[in-house]
């Protein structure tokens, strides 16, 4: 199942290459190889980020597996299937450290489920991104629906989920889809420069705000602001805020621990 999903260590930064040719489809299979690298990936303190990237230029991820999806036979399977790739992007958005998407050529159905889990996505210019679900008679299945929406907005998403359509990097980089748009070959790169900058930061504070950005759906606006407050304060009481603070006042970088 690893052989699915390879990693390498680049400093603090977990660079995962999806390994599932030809089209890196999202199986059953490659759902839980992922399932398994975020989890390590959370409990591993020695990785401050994660990158995501493909190992051909051509796909990031192209979508489902169709094949196996042509096998589902009832409700139960596919609500199975749906609730399998919902828990495992939940949890790469509710880490308590940055996942970076660097998307490479056609990142459709799941595979643009998987990115919008990612909290920042780099494309290639020649990136196409879609939810054409709607082409199969399906529906996005794994979150998408939600954090497309929230992403560019109900008009917008709604107009690319019903037509399927398939957008152009920069078109996803002026709807807010993507962080940046780069030349072709040059994703994981700026992927990997992306997670040195946020990685000079202090640990505690980027699990802090990924958590104040991403909240528990169930919160409401009264206590995701009580939760920010306190958080605020607590850090305040931390190694590294208490560094940060004199470093500034004594005109020089911060040495953060994490504590």
């Amino acid at each position: 199942m690893d052989s699915l999903i390879t990693q390498i260590l680049e400093e603090n930064t977990a660079v995962w290459t999806l390994n599932h040719p030809p089209v890196n489809a999202l199986s059953e299979n490659l759902l839980k190889a992922l399932n398994a690298r975020v989890e390590e990936a959370c409990r591993n303190e020695e990785i401050r980020s994660v990158v995501l990237t493909s190992f051909t230029q051509k796909y990031f991820v192209a979508g489902a597996d169709i094949k196996e999806l042509s096998r589902i036979s009832n409700k139960i399977e596919g609500t199975k299937y749906s609730a399998l790739g919902q828990a495992v992007f939940q949890k790469i958005e509710s880490a308590s450290k940055p996942f970076i998407a660097a998307l490479e050529g056609y990142c459709l159905g799941g595979g643009l489920e998987l990115a919008l889990a990612c909290h920042f996505r780099i494309a290639g210019t020649e990136a196409q991104l879609g939810l054409p679900e709607v082409d199969l008679g399906l529906m996005p299945g794994f979150g998408g629906t939600r954090r497309l929406v929230r992403q560019v907005g109900t008009d917008r998403a709604l107009e690319i989920m019903l037509t399927g359509k398939h957008i152009p990097a920069q078109e996803a980089y002026d709807l807010g889809l993507v962080t940046q748009v780069v030349k072709p070959g040059l994703t994981l790169d700026t992927a990997l420069s992306l997670a040195r900058q946020i990685q000079t930061k202090s640990p505690l504070s980027i699990a802090s705000i990924l958590s104040s950005v991403h909240p528990r759906e169930e919160d409401s606006p009264e206590e995701r602001c009580k939760k920010e407050a306190e958080t605020f304060g607590t850090l305040l009481e931390t190694e590294d805020g208490k560094e940060g603070l004199a470093a500034f006042l004594e005109k020089r970088l911060p040495q953060f621990k994490g504590r």
